[in-house]
């Protein structure tokens, strides 16, 4: 017959050792502090719906999430210790939807656990779907994004200042393709998606349930630039355009 072995001697000494230590990983990190989403099913959705041109390529939705219950400490440009709402960042790819040029996704609001996140921003766009068209090397560049917040928290990236928006985001925008060549530290020739303004759109859209982003993309209308190659005044970045001017 196996004798069954209690390893539990002193019951009280056990559990204070596991209050210890319990204790000393709290003021690690936390005692096993459940950071992970667990979405309502009765959650409000965010639907993302972009249209795609047929040279361009759809980028990866960059989600995050923020919660007021978990904080997140971190030091300031002066050293200060300062607070802000944690965060709980992914990727997500857009699903094309059936044979069309729209691509989908949703994302709930509330995205519930313990930590009680909340949908804060998400980055999306498109890019240049085969930069090799125009050379060999020629790698992806900016442009062609869009971030929309969802509250007054700082953002994954920092594009400025936010269009504030009220209600659901219905977006065209034209863009161009510009190739840049560029020479000091490393050669590297880069194709970016251009437009009027800013490279990245940028919104703040509080009530927005759905987001529709359309870019036009005009893809006979192609800008050159090329960098200086040397420090020197009087050096300055020359443009070309598609009717001949350079500048």
């Amino acid at each position: 017959m196996v004798k069954q072995i209690n390893t539990l001697k002193n019951p009280t000494s056990a559990l204070r050792l596991s209050v210890v230590m319990c204790t000393l990983l709290f003021a690690l990190g936390g005692c096993r502090q459940d950071y992970s989403l667990s979405p309502p099913a009765n959650s409000e959705q965010v639907t993302v719906i972009v249209k795609v041109p047929e040279e361009l390529a759809i980028e990866t939705l960059e989600v995050m999430y923020r919660s007021a219950t978990c904080k997140r400490a971190y030091r300031g440009a002066s050293g200060q210790q300062l607070e802000e709402d944690g965060f709980h960042s992914f990727d997500r790819q857009l699903e094309r939807q059936g044979q069309s040029d729209l691509y989908q996704a949703s994302l709930p609001l509330d995205g519930g656990g313990a930590c009680r996140w909340r949908l804060s921003n998400l980055m999306f766009g498109v890019a240049y779907s085969d930069p090799s068209h125009f050379g060999e090397n020629v790698t992806r560049g900016a442009g062609g994004g869009m971030l929309v917040r969802f509250d007054h928290n700082r953002a994954m990236r920092g594009v400025g200042l936010p269009i504030e928006v009220d209600g659901n985001l219905m977006i065209k925008k034209d863009y161009y393709p510009w190739i840049h060549e560029r020479f000091l530290s490393g050669y590297s020739k880069t194709v970016d998606l251009a437009g009027e303004g800013h490279i990245y759109l940028n919104y703040r859209a509080l009530r927005a349930r759905q987001i529709y982003f359309e870019p036009i993309f005009h893809s006979g209308f192609v800008v050159s630039s090329e960098g200086v190659k040397e420090k020197r005044e009087g050096n300055f970045i020359k443009f070309n355009y598609p009717d001949g001017s350079v500048v």
